[in-house]
């Protein structure tokens, strides 16, 4: 078998898409025209949601979610150490104060078990981050949550579609994230949304994408004639353009098979890789017979539980030997990824928030030995194959 250059994650573009762009470059609208209104109901409609705002990125919607939560300086927010860093990030730009709350050694989402003991007076909101596209459990969160007054901003950027206890992943969230970065399963070039339920905050994240901006008649306390506007908060330049959107509502009439294939690859790589005693598999316990169940094929029949793999992580159990293997694999063409390096780690917030190596020896340990294997919709059974081989001839 020949040697292979294989990603960990890409876009996958056809001819739809190239020609959704085109027909909106061809527009009276390069930016600010019909295709955002047009994306943002497709997205909230997919998820049963009522509101949804489209973003210039994924970080952009999260400092819109702390600003719209009403979080000040000084006040706490709770996330994951084991997450990109803008989880945590949007949370600084409003002044707020990071904790941290470790992960579970399952499904390596924030442990919904330890979050109380983490509360202080001053915790306002708690940004749960569903690793890899497997969707934290809101339910029981929106129960802590409500028993301790918290605004729950899911960071959903890795698990669109995803689905738990019959429930999408925007469900039991005050707001939820997406990211339409080109390795998520919708591709935007740059791009993120927030799905919410409340009006309140759906007005509030408006204001925020536009500068503060309101041409709204209702909203607005003076209205001289046709050109009026009123800024009436500090809101930042955080649109999105009508071409992205045309190419993201393009993208989600494939979200569906790019779901189905996701798990399609995750349980091939469970079948073949199961054996390894070096290698730890996610041991994840949604149940995935649904894929032999042929009124799935196209998903428009959803299954109960669903994963949305955006990540396929492994664990090298000796850690010792993960930069062999991660070196090892590369230089046989598997451009094989590591995610995370724990946020609390970074030199920004040991020398800013006093977080140290082992305040949370769970995200540690995991980051220590994970490994993500290509995970996206366009692999092909050959280029699977040599995956399997080539991490087989390791050990």
């Amino acid at each position: 078998m020949e040697k292979m250059n294989i990603p960990y994650g890409r876009q996958t573009i056809d001819q739809d898409d190239i020609d959704a762009v085109v027909d909106a470059l061809k527009s009276d609208f390069m930016t600010q025209g019909p295709r955002i209104p047009e994306f943002e109901k497709v997205v909230a409609e997919y998820h049963g949601c009522k509101f949804a705002v489209a973003f210039c990125n994924g970080t952009a919607a999260l400092h819109a979610c702390y600003h719209a939560a009403g979080l000040k300086p000084g006040e706490e927010f709770i996330t994951s150490p084991i997450t990109f860093v803008a989880s945590a990030n949007g949370g600084l730009y409003v002044g707020g104060i990071p904790r941290f709350v470790d992960i579970n050694e399952r499904d390596f989402c924030i442990d919904l078990g330890r979050i109380e003991e983490s509360l202080t007076p001053k915790t306002r909101v708690i940004t749960p981050v569903s690793f890899g596209g497997y969707p934290v459990d809101l339910k029981r969160l929106r129960t802590i949550a409500d028993r301790h007054g918290l605004t729950i901003i899911h960071d959903a950027a890795h698990a669109i579609g995803a689905r738990r206890d019959g429930r999408s992943v925007s469900e039991h969230a005050d707001m939820t994230i997406l990211s339409f970065h080109p390795v998520k399963h919708v591709a935007t070039g740059e791009g993120g949304m927030v799905l919410t339920e409340r009006e309140d905050l759906y007005r509030k994240l408006i204001l925020f994408r536009t500068h503060g901006l309101t041409r709204d008649p209702a909203l607005m306390e003076e209205n001289e004639d046709g050109w009026y506007y009123e800024m009436q908060d500090l809101g930042f330049n955080y649109r999105i353009t009508d071409m992205q959107c045309a190419l993201g509502t393009s993208q989600m009439k494939k979200l569906d098979h790019s779901l189905f294939r996701r798990n399609e690859i995750a349980r091939f790589y469970h079948q073949e890789l199961a054996d390894l005693e070096w290698l730890k598999l996610p041991d994840y316990t949604f149940d995935t017979s649904w894929l032999d169940n042929s009124a799935y094929a196209d998903l428009k029949e959803k299954p109960r539980d669903m994963h949305a793999y955006h990540l396929f992580p492994v664990q090298v159990r000796e850690v010792s030997e993960r930069k062999q293997v991660y070196d090892y694999l590369r230089e046989s063409g598997i451009f094989v990824q590591v995610h995370y390096i724990p946020v609390h780690t970074m030199p920004y917030y040991r020398e800013r928030y006093g977080f140290k190596r082992g305040d949370f020896p769970i995200a540690e340990r995991f980051y220590a030995g994970e490994i993500s294997l290509p995970m996206f919709p366009a692999l092909k059974a050959e280029q699977l194959a040599y995956v399997v081989k080539m991490i087989r001839k390791f050990k």
